[in-house]
């Protein structure tokens, strides 16, 4: 196998919040005043609004009519509840300065644009990327292959010579796999559990030291 490119996932993977995002939505809805809503059924709203600007749509589908909050209120409460608490994993930039010397280097992130747009102005991180593609800015999110598609199309390169980063076993690991990518797996403690169809896997708290040398093992296993 040839590596020439390597596309990564942004949360859970390269970024975290120092709360739970359980947390974090209640803080959010407590601030406005919101009905309580479950981490469960805020990830089904999500999932079918990945191709979005903002979260506003997935509160409107969540709240009740009638309940007395707007849902662009608590959208732009839970983003910035997510900002506050957003860290990066510490050397990620060397880690992409170091990758982009060898291969091109992209981010595909589910989402909507205003919530992963930000999330990355945060971080410092708009020009860590060679592409950078966002969800909301498409017509599908990931595992859709045309998400994986979009990344590909992007980075100028097929999907045989990219690796794909991520720690979601769906999300990440089976979508691009389909997509025809290789694919990592980022583990870490509480997360989910291997995905046997991953091609490696690294652990988070060694994803800056250890990346480069499992994108190498991809292409001696494959050369041998």
């Amino acid at each position: 196998m040839c590596v020439t490119a390597v596309g990564f996932d942004l949360d859970a993977t390269l970024a975290v919040t120092d709360r739970p995002r359980a947390k974090l939505l209640a803080d959010a809805t407590t601030a406005v005043d919101a009905p309580s809503l479950s981490r469960q059924a805020y990830l089904d709203a999500h999932s079918r609004h990945l191709a979005s600007e903002t979260r506003e749509p997935i509160f409107d589908d969540l709240l009740a009519d009638g309940c007395g909050t707007d849902a662009d209120e608590l959208a732009t409460a839970y983003r910035r509840a997510i900002l506050d608490a957003l860290s990066p994993l510490d050397g990620v930039p060397d880690l992409l300065s170091s990758l982009r010397r060898e291969y091109r280097v992209g981010l595909l992130t589910n989402g909507p644009v205003v919530a992963q747009r930000g999330k990355l102005a945060r971080l410092g991180w708009e020009d860590h990327f060679d592409v950078t593609v966002v969800t909301g800015e498409l017509e599908a999110g990931k595992p859709d292959r045309h998400a994986f598609d979009a990344l590909c199309e992007k980075l100028g390169d097929p999907p045989d010579d990219i690796v794909y980063v991520g720690d979601d076993p769906k999300m990440d690991v089976r979508g691009a796999n389909d997509a025809g990518m290789k694919t990592i797996q980022v583990l870490f403690p509480g997360g989910p559990d291997p995905e046997p169809s991953a091609d490696a896997y690294v652990e988070r708290d060694e994803l800056v030291t250890a990346l480069p040398d499992v994108i190498a093992s991809l292409e001696s296993r494959d050369d041998g």
